[in-house]
């Protein structure tokens, strides 16, 4: 693209993305990306506060901006005057030049794919969403999926797929992010997938994928309430039960990337079936194939029953409202499992706040007081008060943001990678 020569307008009206990192706490990246993801963040930020957020001279701030600027990646802002101070050369400040590159994000589960396209400075291009019928699905109909759906949301942005310079994919499972592998995933008959491969081979366009509660915990420090949070953990409860757990302000993945899976924790030996294969995972207690499940029972629906999941979960939400007694306590139930899930967050992590996100967070009854009691008795007692809990009932288009950030961060990353890289751009 084009690099735009004039000074752009609309400083003031510029809105960051990304973390928001405290001053003179992060030395260990290059002060080139130091400075990219402040500007980023900030939304637009004058060199001379850069220079002192950063503990840097002046000089080398002008002289990585002037780069930056040359390549393309960031553009000079009007900023808004002091009307106590009119007189003088108007304030110039900095921020990301959002036409520079475009990202797609995608959210494939087990009832519907959505997919956002913004622009490199995080803005929201277009969305859509395409509903499903549930099961797992061979690897070409996945992909043929993906493109269907890239194509729809990529009219919508007035744009061909060729105009993107990344994409992020989310599925539920175990993904290893840097093998770009699904090793296990209830929308995948196979195990041990190369998705990132063969999406970027289909589309021909760079695809990075992630476990989805991973893109959803992204999507809370890029655009959410987790934006200026060191530590936090983000619990997602749908199809599955999934945890993203961001650390010094980064998403933290384990060894192998394959760490944080909240919802095969194991809460009883022996226990109810999980859809992963093994027996006592939390999720079995609380996805929303267990509650439907139970439901069945409860409900006296006959085993050849053709009722959605959801629809079955809504009639018993509205039985629990009403006073059911097998109804509530079958949410009662879930709640204490969801209470052990969660005491075990904190005594493992002790993160600033929990945010519980998810379609299923409608149902109030996992969340109830009795709930977060129970929590509380079962966290290490420090004379301190818990973490707070909030609560997310997004839908998919948030995973697909968080999906969206993925895209952003690998194509910001590579891009400044080196000086070197930056000049051939």
């Amino acid at each position: 693209m084009t690099q735009g020569r004039g000074m752009a307008e609309g400083g003031a009206g510029r809105k960051g993305v990304g973390p928001l990192i405290p001053p003179l706490t992060e030395t260990q990246r290059p002060l080139r990306q130091q400075i990219f993801e402040r500007i980023r963040a900030a939304g637009h930020i004058p060199r001379v506060t850069l220079a002192r957020e950063l503990d840097v001279s002046p000089a080398s701030v002008t002289t990585i901006c002037a780069e930056l600027i040359e390549a393309g990646l960031i553009e000079e802002l009007a900023a808004p005057r002091d009307p106590d101070n009119a007189r003088g050369r108007p304030a110039v400040a900095l921020g990301v030049r959002p036409e520079a590159h475009l990202v797609a994000g995608m959210k494939l589960s087990d009832r519907e794919h959505t997919a956002v396209i913004v622009d490199f400075a995080g803005n929201l291009v277009a969305d859509e969403a395409v509903p499903r019928q549930p099961g797992a699905m061979t690897l070409d109909g996945l992909l043929e999926a993906v493109e269907t759906l890239l194509a729809k949301v990529c009219t919508k942005a007035g744009i061909g797929p060729q105009n993107l310079t990344a994409i992020g994919i989310g599925v539920p499972g175990f993904v290893d992010v840097a093998e770009g592998i699904v090793h296990w995933s209830s929308v995948l008959h196979d195990r041990a997938v190369p998705l990132a491969a063969a999406a970027t081979a289909r589309i021909g366009v760079p695809v990075t994928i992630d476990n989805d509660a991973n893109l959803v915990a992204l999507a809370e420090l890029w655009f959410g309430a987790g934006r200026g949070l060191s530590d936090f953990a983000v619990v997602t409860i749908e199809h599955g039960v999934g945890m993203g757990f961001v650390m010094n302000h980064r998403i933290f993945r384990g060894s192998g990337r394959l760490g944080m899976e909240l919802g095969h924790t194991k809460v009883q030996l022996d226990g109810a079936l999980c859809r992963c294969g093994q027996r006592g995972c939390l999720e079995a207690y609380i996805a929303d194939y267990a509650l439907a499940r139970e439901a069945t029972t409860a409900l006296n629906r006959p085993a050849t029953d053709t009722l959605s999941i959801n629809t079955l979960l809504e009639s018993l939400y509205d039985h629990a409202k009403a006073g059911n007694a097998t109804a509530r306590s079958i949410f009662r139930r879930a709640g204490r499992y969801l209470a052990v899930g969660l005491s075990n967050v904190v005594n493992l992590f002790d993160p600033e706040l929990i945010i519980l996100s998810g379609e299923r967070m409608r149902y109030d009854y996992l969340y109830a007081a009795e709930t977060l009691a129970e929590m509380d008795n079962l966290a290490i007692n420090t004379n301190r008060p818990r973490p707070p809990i909030e609560i997310h009932a997004w839908g998919d288009l948030l995973w697909a943001h968080g999906a969206a950030a993925l895209a952003l961060s690998v194509v910001s990353e590579n891009l400044l990678a080196s000086s070197r890289e930056i000049a051939a751009q």
